[in-house]
Parts: C-alpha cells; sequence; structure tokens
C-alpha cells in the first residue's frame, strides 16, 4: 500500500502542486476581493474564544460601573436624586469621584464618556473643572466627532504637543476673572478655535502608515467641542469611536485618526501616552511606540484588540454608588468599605455598565457588554500587554498552500472512500487548531477561512481526479479482463468501491487446472491435419471456457490443452471454493455433451481430469515487460495441477485439496481418497474426489462411498487383507468405480510386498 501511494505521488507530483497552486490562488483572490472577510472574523472569534487562556482580574486597571445598583439606589434615595440629578449625572460628581480616588492612591482617572454639552445647573461644569485642577493625578476624557454640526467650525491646523502629566490649569477664580464667569444669566467665555484644536490634536508620526480620515455618513467629520471650563482643566482628550466591524463587533484598532487639519488618538491612546511619557504616538509598519514602549501591529497601523475574555473575568469593577457612600465616609471621617488595594497605583476607567447608559457593544466574547471593554483592552494592551496581529501575508500564503497540497496529496495517494471523506475534515480541524494555538500563545493571527477554502477546493479537485482516474482504471480493467472473465463479473469487478491492485497481492484463492486424457495420443494422429487438430481443440477451450466463466471463474492461460483459471480473483468472492466445485462440475458435464457430439462425429475422445485446490497465493500481473498476465503463483497452484495429474493414479474425475474441501464441504458431496505427500514437501495433505453437489449423488453411489472410506480405514491401519472386503462390495456397486480399483490393486501388492512399519498410510505425488 505504502509503494503504491508513493508510485501514485511520484507519478502526479507535477498535477498536485499545480491543483495546489491553483486553489492557494483562487482562495487568496477571494480574500482579496473581500468575499471571506465575514467568514473570516466568525473564525476568528471561534479560535479567540475557544484558545484564549483562562483570563486573569487585571492588577493595574479597576472599573468604577455606572451599574444599575446605581440607577436604582439614587431613584429611591431623594437626597441622591436631589444631589446628582438625573442621569446623565451633575458633572461635579466627577470632580468628587477623581478625588475619592487620588485620596485612596489612584495612579490616573479615565472618563470613557464625551462632556460637549453644558450642564442645566452650569456651576457643576466648574465645580468639576475646579477639582479636576486642584487634582495630582491625571485625568483623561473623550470627545465625539459630528459632519453634520454647524455649531462648531472645522479647527485650525496647529502644532500639536502632548502635554504630559497633569495640567496646571488656573484656579476657579483665575478663571472667573478671565471672564469665564456663571451666573444664572451668564455663559462662560468661549475658548478660541485655536485652543480646542491644542487641547484636542495630537502629535502623530506616521512613516509608511496611512492614517484613517474621520468620516461621519459619508463626509468627512471634525471634532466636537468639550465644555469651554474643561479644556484648561483636563490631562488629555481622546477620541471615542466604536470601530466597529460590519457585524456590529469590536475586534480591530486603528489608533489614530485625522481630518483635514490635524490628527487625534483614541482617548486610551491619549492616556497611554501620557502615563508613559511619550511626547507622540509613532506609527511605522508593524510597530507602534510611545515612548520608550514599543508594541506590534499589524503593517497598516491597525491591530486586534487583545480582550483575553469576558470583561467581568479581567477587570475588577466597583459600582459607583459604592464609591459615593465611601467617599461619604471619608469626609465623615469614618471607616472606608473599599479596601486600600482596589485603587491604589491602579488606572481607573468610569464607564457606562447599566443599559440606560446607552453603552453596550458586543465582542468576540460577549453579545452584550459595556462598551469600557474596548477602551480597557485597549489601554491595558498599550500599557502592559500587547496586540493581536495578522500573520504577514506570505505566511497565510504559504499556509494556504500546504494545506491544499497535503490534501490533494492524501486523497490522491490513498484514493479511499473514507480518506476522501476524513482527511478534510480532519484538516480543518488542523488548521483550526493550528490558528488557535498561535492565536493563544504568540498572539498572531493566522487567517482561517483561506486555508480552509483552498484545502476545500484542493480536496474537491482530489476528489474529482480521483473519480476521473478510477473511471479509466475501471475502463483499463474491464478491457483486461474482458478476456479473462464474464461480463457479468467484470461489470461487479469495476463497479466495486475497490479495483484489484494489479501489481500483486496475497490472497486466498482456488485453482482450477483440467487436463485432456491422452491428448498426446490422438494429437499423433492429427500430426498430418494440423488445422483439424486445431478446430477440436478450439472447441473444447471454447466449450470448457465459457462454463467456467459463467461461474465466476477468471482464465488464466491455456497450456496446450489444459485450462488454468483462478475462482476468486480478480474479484472476491467469499464462496469462491463452492464456486470453483460447482464449476469443475459444470465443465465436466459440458465435457461430456462433447464427447457424445464428438462421437457421432467420428472426433478423438476428450474426457477431461480436473485439479481443485485452494490456498493463499500471490495474484497479480506477473510476466515481463515485454508479455505478463494476471496469474496466481505459489505452492497452492503447483499442488492444484499435481492433483489434475493424480486423477490419472486414483482413477478420479475431479480431485480437490484440503481446504477446498473444508471451505465447501457444506456444500457439496466428495469422497476422501488418501492422503499424499507432495514431491518437496514433508507434510502430507489429505485430497478428496469431487462428486458432486449436496445432494445431488445416488444412494448407491453414497453406499460406494462408505465402504470405500471403511476400506481406507483398514488400510491406515496396515489391514490390508480385510481392507479387500469392503472394496470388493464397492466394486460389486460399481465395477468401474476408478479409485475403489486402485486402493484393491495397491492392498493386493503390499500384500505381496509388506511395506516396512509402522505403515504411513501416505502416497507420494511425484513431479
Amino acid at each position: 500500500m505504502q509503494e503504491q501511494t508513493m508510485r501514485r505521488l511520484r507519478q502526479g507530483g507535477g498535477l498536485a502542486l499545480a491543483i495546489a497552486v491553483a486553489s492557494t490562488l483562487l482562495a487568496v483572490a477571494c480574500e482579496r476581493l473581500g468575499w471571506l472577510g465575514a467568514l473570516d472574523d466568525f473564525a476568528y472569534d471561534q479560535a479567540l474564544v475557544r484558545f484564549s487562556p483562562r483570563p486573569e482580574k487585571s492588577k493595574d486597571i479597576v472599573l468604577i460601573a455606572i451599574d444599575d445598583s446605581t440607577f436604582q439606589a439614587v431613584a429611591r434615595d431623594a437626597n441622591l436624586r436631589q444631589a446628582l440629578g438625573a442621569w446623565p449625572y451633575t458633572r461635579s460628581v466627577w470632580g468628587q469621584v477623581v478625588q475619592y480616588v487620588e485620596a485612596r492612591g489612584a495612579r490616573a482617572v479615565v472618563f470613557d464618556a464625551v462632556v460637549d454639552e453644558q450642564d442645566s445647573d452650569v456651576s457643576g461644569d466648574v465645580q468639576m473643572a475646579d477639582a479636576l485642577s486642584h487634582a495630582r493625578i491625571p485625568f483623561f476624557v473623550g470627545f465625539s466627532v459630528n459632519a453634520q454640526s454647524k455649531q462648531f467650525p472645522a479647527l485650525p491646523h496647529v502644532d500639536a504637543k502632548n502635554r504630559v502629566g497633569p495640567a496646571a490649569p488656573p484656579p476657579a477664580a483665575a478663571l472667573a476673572a478671565e471672564g469665564a464667569v456663571f451666573g444664572q444669566d451668564a455663559e462662560p467665555k468661549p475658548p478660541s478655535p485655536e485652543e480646542v484644536a491644542h487641547a484636542l490634536a495630537f502629535p502623530v508620526t506616521a512613516n509608511g502608515v496611512t492614517i484613517q480620515t474621520l468620516s461621519d455618513a459619508g463626509a468627512v467629520a471634525h471634532p466636537v467641542w468639550p465644555i469651554p471650563p474643561l479644556l484648561p482643566a483636563v490631562s488629555g482628550f481622546g477620541l471615542v469611536t466604536p470601530e466597529e466591524d460590519p457585524d456590529g463587533k469590536l475586534r480591530r484598532t486603528r489608533f489614530a485618526y485625522a481630518d483635514d487639519t490635524n490628527r487625534y488618538v483614541l482617548l486610551p491612546v491619549a492616556a497611554a501616552a501620557d502615563l508613559l511619557g511619550a511626547a507622540s504616538l509613532e506609527l511605522s509598519p508593524g510597530t507602534l511606540t510611545l515612548g520608550a514602549r514599543s508594541l506590534r501591529i499589524n503593517r497598516d497601523g491597525t491591530a486586534r484588540l487583545d480582550y483575553g475574555g469576558p470583561l467581568a473575568d479581567r477587570y475588577p469593577a466597583v459600582s459607583l454608588i459604592d464609591v459615593l457612600f465611601d467617599d461619604a465616609r471619608r469626609a465623615e471621617g469614618k471607616p472606608l468599605v473599599i479596601p486600600d488595594d482596589v485603587f491604589g497605583g491602579k488606572v481607573v476607567m468610569i464607564g457606562g455598565f447599566a443599559l440606560g447608559t446607552w453603552d453596550r457593544k458586543v465582542t468576540p466574547f460577549e453579545s452584550s457588554t459595556p462598551g469600557i471593554a474596548k477602551q480597557a483592552a485597549l489601554l491595558d494592551s498599550l500599557l502592559f500587554g500587547r496586540f493581536i496581529t495578522d500573520a504577514p501575508a506570505w505566511a497565510a500564503v504559504a499556509f494556504t498552500f500546504l494545506v491544499a497540497l497535503l490534501a490533494f496529496a492524501l486523497i490522491f495517494g490513498l484514493r479511499k472512500i473514507p480518506v476522501e471523506l476524513g482527511t478534510p475534515l480532519l484538516l480543518l480541524a488542523v488548521v483550526f487548531c493550528a490558528s488557535g494555538l498561535l492565536l493563544a500563545h504568540a498572539h498572531v493571527y493566522l487567517p482561517l477561512v483561506t486555508p480552509m477554502l483552498g484545502l476545500m477546493l484542493s480536496s474537491v479537485s482530489a476528489i474529482a481526479v480521483n473519480h476521473l482516474f478510477a473511471d479509466r482504471e475501471r475502463e483499463r480493467v474491464r478491457q483486461m479482463f474482458s478476456r479473462y472473465l464474464s461480463q457479468q463479473v467484470v461489470s461487479q469487478l469495476v463497479e466495486q468501491e475497490k479495483l484489484p491492485q494489479l501489481e500483486g497481492e496475497d490472497m486466498v484463492v482456488t485453482a482450477f487446472f483440467s487436463d485432456i486424457r491422452g491428448f498426446s495420443t490422438f494429437s499423433e494422429k492429427y500430426k498430418n491435419d494440423a488445422p483439424g487438430l486445431v478446430r477440436i481443440l478450439n472447441t473444447y477451450l471454447t466449450r470448457v471456457s465459457a462454463v467456467l466463466l459463467d461461474h465466476g471463474a477468471c482464465l488464466d492461460k491455456y497450456i496446450g490443452d489444459a485450462v488454468v483459471c483462478i475462482f476468486g480473483a480478480p474479484l472476491k468472492m467469499e464462496d469462491h471454493a463452492v464456486r470453483a466445485c460447482r464449476g469443475a462440475l459444470a465443465a465436466q458435464a459440458e465435457v461430456a455433451r462433447l464427447r457424445e457430439e464428438f462421437a457421432k462425429q467420428g472426433l478423438p475422445d476428450v474426457y477431461t481430469r480436473i485439479g481443485l485446490n485452494s490456498a493463499t497465493m500471490f495474484v497479480g500481473n506477473i510476466g515481463s515487460e515485454q508479455l505478463f498476465n494476471y496469474t496466481a503463483i505459489g505452492d497452492g497452484m503447483n499442488l492444484a495441477s499435481r492433483l489434475e495429474g493424480a486423477n490419472k493414479n486414483y482413477g478420479s474425475g475431479i480431485m480437490i485439496g484440503p481446504l477446498t474441501y473444508e471451505l465447501a464441504k457444506d456444500h457439496i458431496e466428495a469422497r476422501e481418497l488418501d492422503r499424499v505427500r507432495v514431491a518437496g514437501k514433508t507434510e502430507p495433505v489429505t485430497v478428496y474426489e469431487l462428486l458432486g453437489m449436496r445432494g445431488d449423488i445416488s444412494r448407491s453411489k453414497r453406499e460406494l462411498v462408505a465402504l470405500y472410506h471403511q476400506a481406507l480405514t483398514l488400510y491406515r491401519a496396515a489391514r490390508f487383507a480385510e481392507a479387500k472386503e469392503p472394496l470388493a462390495k464397492a466394486l460389486a456397486l460399481d465395477p468401474e468405480d476408478g479409485p475403489s480399483k486402485a486402493l484393491y490393486a495397491r492392498c493386493e501388492k503390499l500384500l505381496l510386498h509388506p511395506p516396512p512399519m509402522p505403515f504411513e498410510g501416505v502416497a507420494n505425488l511425484e513431479k
């Protein structure tokens, strides 16, 4: 099998390479045209979820959740409703939260929200700005973009600089002195476009990376201005945009965007830049640099977000209401409930968890999760982790080619139905696992759908080629064996699942040998009429061969007047021994009819002797490069030939070997003839005479066989004189019974010339 598979692969190596290349190019073309995007995103999600290691809680980031517990507590408590107002709560509460977490040792605060509309109570805006301006930890807040807003003009181009570290704005009194006075009828002094641009723009260096343009509904979008009091008080502003894929899931990020005039970074990037002491963001193909920290990203300046698991499994969260209650205890000098290590040394991120905040998103891990999940994952990777990047294009192409080639080689080389069905499924699992493991351990995503499509195209091609080869092979087998087998058997042969191995294989088959008694003698009579001899011989061989073919024989060869055939190959037959016995009896009956016809025509007698033997033989096309024949070789074949010749010594018509008898004994009538030793062998074998199929012999024949077996038992016990008595009775029933006459003569001879003792009772079959 292995040799045959290697031969097929050597012969089809060029075809395998061509199919693998074509399948790869077609799969890659589909991917480049964007036809596989949705499928690949789905496959990525499955690999990410199934192969990501068990998540651990972050020790560097903690979330303050504006959750349902907060909403419910405010709804139940009139004092809270008066202090916080309706959602969105009065801005002063965020200044209060910043002061609290600063006192608890927080490192920074990132507010996942935008503050671009003036509060109904403008004093809350001033209080928030005042609290932030006096805070010793940085505070970062988001801003949005809008292409339709006419309230805020496009910002002018500015030389953007990052304000590293907490801002040091003037106190509220200074703001008032500058005209930013808030009263019932007063409005804050609006900032200039340049001031807004300086606050929102960020220095981004892009070497060989295209910065995506901000857009909204197909038009270029521009930043929406934050409320004026926050501009000098906030450490940094960052863009908040969902960056959703077409299916609505958050998988990727771009880090920076641009409008017509300036460049802007995402909120987590702005926070990370300050915390890392980075004056700018540097993007180059495959690398993101913030200060001294460099991270691997995709060559186009994007990266996949490393969520690591569901939000609740990755980041500890504290309810906003618990923070407010704890802050009240702190102000009253009471013991605090929230442990010291919850905020100490950590970056605090504030975001909406409750449904009422309208900030629900979809990630590969969760169908509905707070939008802060994306911001936390991005900030976490920038500060402490890494991103998931796409494998290089050449690696994806090479992987697709390899699996396509392997799929074709396995299916084409082995050519088995289970392999055709199992190989694509197995390789799909291998591709999925390989990509998943690489994703989990190296944070590199090797595309799944492209190699999967490549291997499926290659597998289908291999199956099609196999069927084409199989059809051609079947036609070759049909043409080859039409000379040896009946059309019915040929049809069965080519329709079976597995064609015969023409190179040869070991099989248990039954060999058939027949010969014409006295052929040499009567051929002498035709030494001057060779055409007449040929006509007689052709008639005999045609009639006998036709009968054998009807019983499933495979004609092997003609050796003069001898017919050699095989039962059980190339079409495997469990009942090959029974078929051989039935075929031998039918051939004998056909010869009997032919003898009568020849006798009427005055032609010579063509009495036939037959030998059958079943054994494991090597069967296949055997011969030379110039001439070969489908035949069988082995000791079993030789014994069949010897049995045919041994009929002469026993006066029998059809002699069968021991295995043939064992395989067919429930279906035939047979007489045990003798135990014989073949030349060159030491172990004797028992041979039998085939008399007919089960139930086909007469009562007198059964009596004769019983008498013969009785005599054979006495003969083997060296009781030769006693053995003659049942043999005499057998001959009285049928004076022409050859085996009885042969055994009777042997007993007389041994009485005259006694054999050495102990007596074996074994006859030798000479060559």
